[in-house]
């Protein structure tokens, strides 16, 4: 980004297998450990300083600091802590719960089954991997619980979808290579794909697809939430559109509405699969094309091309009814030929949250 190199960070998965480790490490051999190597899912290794070792009788503990790089994460910074406890002379188990700050899971469709601890399989199957590299040799009849913890994790999960996903209490432990790319576009399009299947397991015959929060409570606003659009069909697809609508085709899901202001709506028209992009001016000159060719709307002809952006565009013109049909019938195109087959209907949201467009 502007010529630096972005740094990469690391999962949440990772620092709880590293502090797993640590902590069956410290139980093991009976003192305090600084530092331990872990190989991550994506065949890197790597090493993780732990910090406030502490060891009592039959239980040790400590936690890594999250580092997710350059990545503007919720849980950078975060302490992920771990608690290695050992029961002996009880039946041979290896028990993974979840403790202060980790959420649980309450609705179908997540990766991890309804009623079990959000750590999900990857990052489960990385500590059940240290576990047995520390414990490869057990002679003594045991039980070992390690229990996963972020002391401020219900307090961010707020700031997370966790609660409309139906993760409730604290954050996920997440994960699949074991690192963080800087500004990752997988992050969001994963919680996308979550979301989708999480409105599909709870029923959700159609979804709704939002650029953002306002054109989101707009839908809820003026739409009557029944069944089919309780909480779970709503799904933040940002500037993703491309990837959601065909996400929602590839899923099966029977209908979708593609919720947006002006400015997205027109990208989406103009034929951008992704909304984050500067070309507002060339949209706007096809906006202008367009417009002319049809004596309803020919006398903006000027304005579209002497507009700053798609909203002055769209003020100037009086909020015309014939501009807003325009550009909302060509978003419904974009989206046929973008998914063809899946039935779409465009909702546009007006600049206070009021319903411009619906059909």
């Amino acid at each position: 980004m502007n010529g630096k190199d972005l740094r990469y960070g690391y999962t949440t998965g990772s620092c709880a297998a590293a502090a797993v480790k640590g902590a069956a490490q410290m139980l093991r051999d009976q003192m305090l450990v600084d530092e331990v190597e872990l190989t991550l899912p994506c065949g890197e290794t790597a090493r993780f300083r732990l910090r406030g070792g502490v060891l009592r009788d039959n239980t040790a503990s400590c936690y890594v600091v999250k580092d997710a790089g350059d990545d503007p994460d919720v849980t950078n910074g975060v302490e992920v802590h771990a608690t290695a406890k050992v029961d002996f002379f009880t039946r041979h188990r290896i028990v993974i719960e979840g403790g202060v700050g980790i959420g649980r899971v309450t609705k179908p469709g997540l990766a991890v089954p309804v009623g079990e601890w959000a750590i999900n399989p990857v990052p489960r199957r990385m500590i059940m991997e240290v576990i047995k590299e520390v414990f490869a040799v057990r002679c003594v009849p045991a039980t070992l619980t390690f229990t996963i913890s972020i002391p401020n994790g219900e307090e961010l999960a707020k700031k997370t979808l966790n609660e409309r996903l139906g993760i409730i209490g604290g954050l996920s432990i997440l994960g699949t290579s074991g690192i963080v790319k800087p500004i990752s576009t997988k992050a969001w399009t994963d919680t996308v794909d979550t979301s989708i299947d999480v409105a599909l397991a709870c029923g959700c015959r159609m979804v709704v697809l939002s650029t953002g929060r306002t054109s989101e409570m707009a839908v809820q606003r003026h739409l009557p939430l029944q069944d089919e659009l309780r909480e779970e069909a709503f799904v933040m697809m940002g500037d993703h559109f491309g990837y959601s609508l065909m996400s929602c085709a590839k899923k099966g899901v029977p209908q979708v509405i593609v919720a947006g202001q002006f400015a997205k709506l027109v990208k989406i028209a103009c034929g951008h699969q992704q909304t984050h992009v500067s070309s507002s001016v060339l949209d706007l000159a096809t906006v202008a094309e367009w417009v002319k060719q049809s004596p309803a709307t020919a006398h903006l002809e000027l304005s579209a091309r002497e507009a700053n952006t798609a909203r002055h565009l769209l003020e100037a013109s009086g909020y015309d009814q014939g501009l807003i049909e325009l550009v909302c019938g060509k978003a419904a195109r974009a989206c046929a030929l973008c998914a063809p087959g899946l039935p779409v209907r465009i909702f546009l949201a007006g600049y206070q949250g009021d319903m411009l467009f619906f059909r």
